[in-house]
């Protein structure tokens, strides 16, 4: 077995990313060169429903045939790949230690002490790892270090390293699909200042992971389950179409800002009841996103929300931004991970509306290099 979830923090020399998520396989093969980064290979394949069920891998032995199928019609060499679990398995806690420790300490104490803190399960049930982020001094005068601690449960790690061992592939690292959009928009990241934070909404196929980042690190982080199937679902059946896992109906929609009338609907979903119910959803998940901020603010202090960034299969629908502005008074930006890493796609196969949805992948594959 290989080390699995200790080798998050690590480095290899490959550059291939591998993102399982429920209703799709996207795997990424990026290169550095001189002036930044060349993307090699970028697909995308459909997975069948049953296969990965509520943010695990439901049958490994169908998922690594889909993954050996991916590699080998795209002619796509690779030995290690980096891969990533969703939020809704991983517990991540930004903990003060005392900085006198010496590194052997400092393990003994955040793996065999601290760990077994914060975890909603017996410590010997998970697989964690830690990064120790920088020094401060506490409001009693001492000198203390911030760690910032990972983990997930083993059945989950397990899951994965089995799954890829069946595909032939050995994962070199596995991390959160948050770290690896961090990774992917770190450039945007960096214009806000320390007292700034910045709300990554990462709207998936059945659940939404919220992280709000201050300085580059993941602060507080929550899943919610709803998703653009959720979204999708009320679409078609109020409009009396069958459900599909393919987004083609929910990406082709725009999100329409016109001002609320008293019953709740504007002029257009009045006239469109699929809009409607759509709307209905979004609406729910833009009541917890809200509810996060404020719970997040309410336990920091002197921070401020200076962005909202959009990712993820739904994080492109066509004016979200705009209304998530208007609903939230925050500035909000639907990510584009292709435009800001300067990379070439086929620009058919990946429009506008997608781009959001290839930040972890892509962050995957820039891991590795």
């Amino acid at each position: 077995m290989v080390n699995s979830f200790k080798n998050i923090f690590g480095k290899s020399n490959k550059g291939t990313g591998i993102e399982l998520a429920p209703e799709r396989v996207n795997i990424a093969q990026v290169r550095k060169q001189r002036q930044g980064l060349k993307l090699e290979s970028l697909i995308s394949v459909p997975v069948p429903e049953g296969i990965f069920v509520d943010g695990q891998i439901a049958d490994p032995p169908t998922m690594a045939q889909l993954i050996q199928e991916a590699l080998a019609e795209n002619k796509i060499n690779a030995s290690k790949v980096s891969t990533s679990v969703t939020g809704r398995d991983s517990i991540v806690r930004l903990i003060p230690v005392p900085a006198e420790l010496d590194d052997k300490e400092l393990r003994e104490m955040v793996l065999n002490h601290e760990a077994g803190l914060y975890l909603p399960y017996p410590r010997e049930e998970a697989d964690v790892d830690y990064q120790k982020l920088g020094y401060f001094v506490d409001e009693d005068g001492i000198e203390k270090v911030q760690v910032l601690l990972v983990a997930t449960r083993k059945e989950v790690t397990d899951t994965y390293v089995n799954t890829f061992e069946q595909a032939g592939l050995q994962i070199n690292v596995l991390e959160i699909n948050s770290f690896a959009l961090i990774r992917t928009i770190r450039d945007q990241l960096r214009q806000f200042g320390p007292q700034e934070a910045t709300v990554l909404v990462d709207i998936e196929f059945d659940s939404t992971e919220i992280a709000i980042i201050v300085n580059g690190v993941p602060q507080f982080s929550r899943t919610v389950p709803i998703g653009t199937y959720q979204m999708q679902s009320a679409l078609a059946r109020a409009m009396n179409l069958p459900v599909s896992r393919d987004l083609d109906l929910l990406q082709g929609i725009t999100i329409p800002l016109t001002t609320q009338e008293a019953d709740g609907k504007t002029g257009m979903t009045a006239a469109n009841p699929g809009l409607a119910a759509m709307m209905r959803v979004l609406g729910e998940l833009i009541d917890e996103l809200r509810r996060s901020i404020d719970f997040y603010l309410n336990q920091a202090e002197d921070l401020e929300v200076a962005q909202i960034l959009l990712a993820g299969p739904g994080g492109g629908l066509e004016q979200l931004d705009e209304l998530l502005t208007q609903r939230l008074s925050l500035p909000t930006t639907q990510i584009d991970p292709v435009t800001s890493l300067s990379l070439e796609v086929d620009e058919e196969k990946y429009p506008t509306v997608q781009r959001p949805g290839l930040g972890v992948v892509l962050g995957l594959g820039m891991r590795e290099i």
